[in-house]
């Protein structure tokens, strides 16, 4: 086999990228990875990390630290804006899997990536400030041309056996694919997103969202150091559908927004066990974003480069899967390489595995996913009908709720065969 002498090339530093390379350096692979900024910082705020993506981290030797920083979640709750309860279902151990579901913020979950390539790679395999410009392959390789990030003077080029582009919704290597293929899709709604640390809601471990598509609300909190002293560093967005013309906007998670901008929209809301004016007053910062995503692609590799996490297929939070799809994305990579004798090949064998799932999951979150469930309720439900709302079956919540889990790969019994 060919795959153990082969050598990659990864651009892209954040989330996926990092994790693709622990996954190739632990099958064998050498591997560098170019970051386009010059300093990797814990930015953003909360995510989720479902099931599948632990069962595949912990092959990484990373669930001890994830666990040490994050919250085990318990739970996930849909409410109506008057807090009446859709729907409940446990999480992760509590619902019988094998490994738990996991909330941690952004940055906490980037800085443990980032540490660990830093100590099995080498300070040395993770470039920063290298930005990707262009590239070219022939029959014995591909050779990566990037650019200083703040001067743009060339800066290296390199060559090895495959280039995976993980550099996120605005990818260089996918503009080099698919040049005329523009901005992201605007969904039409807007998120404002924050971090609020107070007292716990529920059960100090749960993630709820409230609301419907027009206005929706959804919280849970993210770190466990907070939890020890009795508090909740709490990750919440509130999202309201603000039809516009966004679509020449870049998608970025770091711009500020304003406390007024939609505050308002959420006075008359009471749930009655969370204080939500003063989860958004009391917010240490307030990122402002349009929700976008990429249509799916109709192919993701091209020879000896290939496209992976937001590069290939970025998608609406419904569902909270993006991240763990990235994961998949970078173990199935590996592990297919480990076993190729062709690169290309495996390229073509890793989008075979890859692109069509998440071209559906692209698609199914674009219908909301599974919080469908809180817009069948304002649609179909008087105000009058009560708590669990006996006006929708809860085998139909059930049904949508599992249809998304097995669209997704992280229904229980699909994940305990590949235990």
């Amino acid at each position: 086999m060919t795959a153990p002498k082969s050598k990659g090339i990864i651009a892209g530093g954040g989330l996926v990228g990092l994790t693709l390379a622990l996954a190739l350096h632990r099958v064998g692979i050498k591997v560098r990875v170019f970051e386009t900024v010059k300093e990797i910082k814990p930015l953003g705020v909360g995510i989720n990390l479902l099931p599948h993506a632990i069962q595949n981290l912990a092959k990484l030797g990373l669930l001890e630290d994830i666990a040490k920083t994050a919250i085990r979640t318990s739970s996930l709750a849909y409410y109506t804006e008057d807090g009446k309860t859709i729907w409940r279902e446990p999480r992760g151990l509590e619902a019988g899997y094998d490994v738990p579901q996991f909330s941690i913020h952004r940055g906490d979950f980037h800085m443990i990536l980032r540490d660990h390539v830093i100590d099995r790679l080498g300070p040395e395999n993770l470039v920063t400030g290298h930005h990707l410009s262009a590239f070219d392959q022939d029959e014995m390789g591909i050779t990566a041309h990037f650019t200083d990030h703040e001067t743009g003077a060339p800066a290296a080029s390199i060559t090895a056996d495959f280039l995976v582009g993980a550099d996120g919704i605005n990818s260089s290597l996918r503009r080099i694919f698919y040049p005329d293929e523009g901005p992201p899709k605007y969904s039409g709604q807007m998120l404002w997103r924050g971090v609020t640390e107070m007292e716990p809601f529920l059960d100090g471990r749960s993630m709820f969202m409230a609301g419907h598509n027009d206005l929706k609300l959804v919280a849970y909190p993210i770190r466990a150091d907070s939890a020890a002293r009795g508090k909740s560093y709490i990750n919440w967005i509130a999202e309201r559908r603000i039809p516009s013309d966004l679509a020449t906007r870049q998608a970025d998670w770091n711009e500020a927004g304003m406390l007024d901008e939609f505050r308002p929209w959420f006075k008359s809301w009471d749930l009655g066990w969370l204080d939500i004016d003063r989860l958004f007053t009391s917010a240490r910062s307030i990122h402002k974003f349009p929700m976008v995503d990429r249509d799916p692609l109709p192919k993701w590799s091209f020879s000896r480069a290939t496209l992976m996490g937001d590069a290939a297929h970025a998608m609406y939070p419904n569902g909270s899967n993006g991240v763990s799809q990235g994961v998949l994305d970078a173990l199935t990579f590996a592990e297919i390489m480990a076993e190729a004798d062709d690169v290309e090949t495996a390229l073509q064998d890793y989008e075979a595995a890859r692109r069509e799932v998440t071209a559906k999951i692209i698609l199914a979150n674009r219908q909301t996913g599974p919080e469908q469930v809180m817009q069948m309720v304002k649609d179909q439900c008087p105000g009058t009908c009560g708590e669990q709302h006996s006006c929708i079956p809860q085998t139909v919540l059930e049904e949508v709720a599992t249809a998304y889990k097995k669209l997704a790969g992280f229904d229980r019994k699909s994940l305990q065969a590949k235990s």
